[in-house]
């Protein structure tokens, strides 16, 4: 997982797996030494996204991140449509918050 640059140090993608957070083919694995192999599915939370990835291939070291992207193939399906949606337009200013504050206010009171 350090390898395909899921985690960015060797330490935090082993705590990861101590952890007992990360699956191979479905199997709940806690020790960071477990063999995996090409065509291994694993399953692991990456943030706030669950990842599910197949292992394409295996890395002899660590290389840049476009290289990274051919050991695995991404199988992470895509998010909710319930998730909260994406902000139209510039983050309003300081001004525009207090009248829409002023405008829920006045609202509220009726």
């Amino acid at each position: 997982m350090w390898q395909a640059r899921f985690f960015k140090t060797r330490s935090l993608a082993a705590r990861r797996v101590s952890e007992g957070a990360v699956r191979v083919n479905a199997d709940r694995v806690t020790k960071p030494a477990a063999s995996v192999g090409e065509g291994d599915v694993l399953t692991f939370p990456q943030g706030r996204q669950i990842r599910v990835v197949r292992i394409a291939a295996l890395a002899t070291r660590r290389g840049p991140a476009s290289e990274a992207q051919t050991l695995y193939d991404d199988l992470t399906p895509p998010e909710d449509k319930g998730a909260a949606p994406a902000r139209v337009g510039p983050r309003p200013t300081k001004k525009t918050r207090r009248d829409l504050d002023a405008f829920r206010g006045a609202a509220e009171d009726d």
